[in-house]
């Protein structure tokens, strides 16, 4: 069993915290924040303790980091020097040449730093591997959109909701795009990119914080036909095979269309929960993580560079 803990314990470090206290393999041994009275709520809830920074880093052999992008850099060290892995909520740092100095760090140390991209790990998106081999990806459309969440957030549009779809299709991809455009609207809060591939492939992404509808869908055109993915549900429809043939009715001659749509089956397993086994393995086993703090890296540099094409006035 390993001994972890949660550092920052608002909205994702309170379900970081729930998740550890479930799985067998964690032994969720305290939580810390700056809040210290938020800190005793959540351990109250989950039946472990609130404890300094210090202490905590002291008691355990990892640590979900859910604190601010900004703490991320100051926080890692602190966890690094004190010998504790980590997963780092994304984004992974607010400045690519600290999150450099991080690898650096705990490459000396020794100490394993894994990276929370949670689509990952959605199982919708697990399923992809097989459903696009062997066909050619001509282009992905991606729709993050939702409405203001009502709290305080520091990072933009792109670096909070569209980083997630750009580590996705970078990962699908195999490599950063050659070229990128966009546009940004509403004070920052909705933005559209379209990235060009090498392969002729292209992408484009639009992420909201304005609309009242929560929509997350993730499209591919292939040479076969189009996949469709739905990352809250956790669902993938392959539309493909259609049948066209002209029929004769009443001396009168129609084209009929028929589309056929599979829906493979897609293990319903909460994408967080795989996350944190995920990390555990790592912590226990040993190995690379399955998203690694170079995965994160990339992610923030391709995130800042739509970022100057979307605000460029920012």
């Amino acid at each position: 069993m390993t001994d972890v803990g949660v550092i920052g314990v608002g909205s994702m470090g309170i379900n970081h915290s729930r998740v550890y206290n479930t799985l067998p393999e964690a032994n969720l041994v305290g939580v810390s924040d700056m809040d210290e009275e938020r800190a005793t709520e959540v351990a109250e809830r989950y039946d472990t303790a609130a404890l300094g920074l210090d202490a905590l880093i002291e008691r355990v052999d990892a640590v979900s980091v859910a604190v601010p992008t900004q703490f991320h850099y100051e926080i890692g060290c602190k966890c690094i020097k004190g010998g504790v892995d980590i997963l780092v909520e994304k984004p992974f740092v607010d400045d690519p040449e600290r999150g450099e100095e991080l690898v650096e760090l705990a490459d000396r140390e020794g100490v394993r730093i894994q990276v929370g991209h949670i689509e990952r790990f959605n199982p919708a998106v697990l399923a992809l591997e097989d459903v696009l081999a062997g066909k050619e990806v001509l282009a992905y459309e991606v729709r993050r959109l939702g409405p203001d969440p009502g709290r305080d957030i520091q990072d933009s549009v792109v670096t909070d909701l569209m980083i997630h779809d750009l580590d996705i299709i970078r990962n699908l991809v195999g490599e950063d795009p050659e070229h990128i455009d966009g546009v940004g609207r509403v004070d920052g809060r909705h933005a559209t990119s379209t990235l060009t591939f090498s392969g002729e492939a292209i992408a484009t992404l639009t992420a909201s914080r304005v609309t009242e509808q929560k929509i997350r869908e993730l499209g591919i055109a292939t040479d076969e036909g189009y996949v469709s993915v739905d990352y809250l549900d956790r669902r993938i429809e392959i539309y493909r095979g259609s049948m066209r043939q002209m029929v004769s009715r009443d001396d009168k001659t129609r084209y009929r269309h028929e589309s056929v749509i599979e829906r493979p089956f897609v293990e319903n397993i909460e994408p967080l929960k795989r996350e944190l086994q995920s990390f555990l393995d790592t912590v226990s086993g040993g190995g690379e993580p399955s998203v690694t703090a170079e995965d994160g890296l990339a992610a923030v540099r391709l995130a800042q560079a739509v970022e100057h094409e979307v605000f460029p006035n920012n």
